[in-house]
């Protein structure tokens, strides 16, 4: 059965990738992107884009009603997945940069659950799968804007399927890893943007995440492609009873399990040395 589909976050990486495999299997997928540019090859594809920016709540509100008009009212799957990171030590981060990580990570994907709700309700059916990190699971250091908004999501997660656990609406959150995107690129025009890197006592650290952002390709041999989100998405979508947690990569998994066996002390250590 063909299912109404809303992807946030599809100009590149997961949320294309996602969208393009779905259109493939015979769904009806509304893509969200921010340019008009990238319309027409999302088009080609079979796919309906909308125009959304998620930094703006009356594009958010108006891409919703868009999508709805062109799937006649009914939406089946929100997969919320549009999101960046913001680097930075914690007391390097401007307040008005932080609350900016959050509206695009946290309070949009908060915006478009509420209005997906009020039609699941009616249907009395829906899922809503939100793309979280490893990040939200453990915290790394430099990267303190996007753990918060991480850990931020997955409490909002969690509360939302225990308040949702008599209906027939599941919710489940995907956990990756390091996965092939345009992440890093995006993330260090925001360091270069938002830090004083000269100014900061982390000047010297800062040099490392530098290099790690610029170079072209991951140094982690546990990266994966897109691909590995689709198979978990696919299994979100299509279970009968979805899992309320798909941790994708060697990394999550790991530091999932060593959070519950390892005291707080050690784990520090072993996340200190994470570049």
């Amino acid at each position: 059965m063909a299912l109404s589909i809303l992807i946030t976050g599809c100009s590149s990486g997961i949320g294309q990738y996602c969208a393009k495999q779905l259109a493939l299997a015979g769904h009806q997928v509304f893509a969200t992107v921010r340019r008009e540019q990238e319309h027409a090859a999302l088009l080609a594809c079979g796919i309906q884009p909308i125009h959304m920016d998620l930094a703006d709540l009356s594009s958010i509100q108006q891409g919703f009603a868009d999508m709805m008009r062109y799937s006649g009212g009914k939406i089946d799957i929100l997969f919320n997945n549009a999101a960046y990171g913001q680097p930075g030590a914690v007391e390097d981060l401007p307040t008005a940069v932080l609350i900016e990580q959050f509206q695009v990570n946290v309070f949009a994907w908060h915006e478009l659950s509420q209005l997906a709700l009020k039609t699941m309700r009616q249907q009395n059916s829906g899922r809503i799968i939100q793309n979280s990190s490893v990040l939200g699971v453990v915290a790394m250091k430099y990267r303190g804007a996007y753990n918060a908004s991480k850990f931020a999501l997955e409490g909002l997660t969690d509360t939302m399927r225990l308040e949702l656990g008599d209906t027939n609406i599941h919710i489940s959150l995907i956990e990756p890893g390091p996965i092939v995107s345009r992440f890093r690129e995006h993330a260090l025009a925001a360091f270069r943007a938002n830090i004083n890197i000269e100014a900061s006592p982390h000047k010297k650290a800062y040099q490392q995440t530098l290099a790690r952002l610029a170079a072209t390709e991951s140094n982690n041999k546990f990266t994966l492609g897109p691909e590995a989100v689709y198979q978990a998405l696919l299994e979100a979508i299509h279970a009968k009873r979805p899992k309320a947690r798909y941790r994708v990569t060697t990394p999550t998994k790991v530091f999932a399990m060593l959070k519950r066996l390892l005291p707080t002390s050690l784990l520090d250590k072993l996340l200190k040395q994470v570049a």
